[in-house]
C-alpha cells in the first residue's frame, strides 16, 4: 500500500470520527489502567458495568488494596479470569505505592514491569491517559492492517512496528482507536462490511463483502 492511500484512508477515519477514544469508563490513569487489565479476554462493555460499581467505592491504589483479595474478586467477578486479574491488581496497586507513590508511571518498562500489564496494556495506557503517539495492537488491529494492506505483519509487534513507522505523524495520537473502532464494528471478524465501510474502494482486500 502506498503513502498516499495510507493518507487518504486515515483522512477518512478522521472525518468520520473527530475524537476517538477508548470505550473504557474511567477518569484517572490508576483508572484507565485498572479497566484495561480488566479487558484482556473480556468485552469493553462487560469491564463498564464492573468497573462502574468498583470505581465509586475504590477508584485508587491505596482503595483497591484495602478491599483485598476476596474484595475485589465481588466487583469483578462477572469478568473471564477475574482470579487471576484480581490478583494482577492488587500486587500492581502495591508496586505502584510503594514504588511510584501512588502515580500511574509513564515510562513502558515501569508499566510492563505491573502483574498483568503487557505491551499492548502499556501502549493503550500511554496512549490514553499520557497522550504518547503509542499503538496498542489487539486483535482488532492485527485484523484491519492485515486485511486491508495498510500495515500486514505476522505478529502483533511487527503490526505494531510498521503501523508506527508508515502512518503519517498528524494522525499518529488517534490512529489506533480509530483501527480499534473500525474493527470492531465494520471490519468485524466473519463478514466484514464492507458496503457500509467508508474506506472500501482504498482497502487492498481481495474478497469484499457487499
Amino acid at each position: 500500500m502506498n503513502k498516499q492511500k495510507r493518507q487518504a484512508i486515515f483522512e477518512r477515519l478522521q472525518a468520520a470520527n473527530p475524537n476517538p477514544t477508548t470505550e473504557l469508563n474511567y477518569q484517572t490513569p490508576f483508572e484507565l489502567l485498572v479497566a484495561v487489565i480488566l479487558s484482556a479476554q473480556a468485552t469493553d462493555k462487560g469491564v463498564n458495568k464492573a468497573t462502574d460499581k468498583l470505581f465509586p467505592v475504590a477508584n485508587t491504589p491505596q482503595k483497591i488494596h484495602d478491599l483485598g483479595l476476596e474484595g475485589l474478586k465481588r466487583y469483578i467477578k462477572t469478568i473471564g479470569l477475574f482470579n487471576n486479574k484480581a490478583k494482577n491488581i492488587i500486587e500492581t496497586c502495591r508496586i505502584l505505592m510503594e514504588t511510584h507513590g501512588g502515580e500511574v508511571p509513564q515510562q513502558r518498562k515501569a508499566l510492563e514491569a505491573l502483574p498483568g500489564v503487557g505491551r499492548k496494556t502499556a501502549n493503550v495506557v500511554l496512549n490514553t491517559a499520557f497522550g504518547h503517539a503509542t499503538m496498542a495492537v489487539d486483535t482488532h488491529i492485527f485484523r484491519v492492517s492485515n486485511r486491508t494492506r495498510i500495515a500486514p505483519g505476522k505478529t502483533p509487534l511487527e503490526v505494531e512496528k510498521k503501523l508506527l513507522r508508515s502512518t503519517p505523524e498528524v494522525f499518529l495520537q488517534d490512529a489506533h482507536h480509530w483501527l480499534i473502532l473500525h474493527g470492531r464494528y465494520t471490519c468485524v471478524a466473519r463478514k466484514p462490511r464492507c458496503g457500509s465501510c467508508v474506506i472500501e474502494d482504498l482497502c487492498e482486500y481481495k474478497e469484499k463483502t457487499e
